[in-house]
């Protein structure tokens, strides 16, 4: 078990991240991912968005949202 001592230091730049069901799997370690719509760093622990198919990680909903309809512009 894992206490605040215990824990490795924390990782610094962007991690490569492959976008599962459900989940994720870091890759190469790092401490964000960018959102693909605005470009803005998203920490790992913070990460609730992405798209397994695209395998693209998201900000918030609302850049869900914008990628939806970048995509499928006749669902406007």
């Amino acid at each position: 078990m894992l206490n605040r001592y215990d824990r490795s230091p924390p990782m610094n730049g962007e991690a490569e991240v492959k976008y599962l069901d459900g989940d994720f799997r870091v890759v190469r370690p790092g401490a964000f991912v960018r959102c693909a719509v605005s470009g803005v760093p998203i920490p790992l622990e913070e990460l609730k968005y992405w798209n397994v198919d695209l395998q693209e990680a998201y900000a918030t909903p609302e850049a869900v949202l914008q990628r939806y309809r970048d995509a499928h512009p006749s669902k406007k």
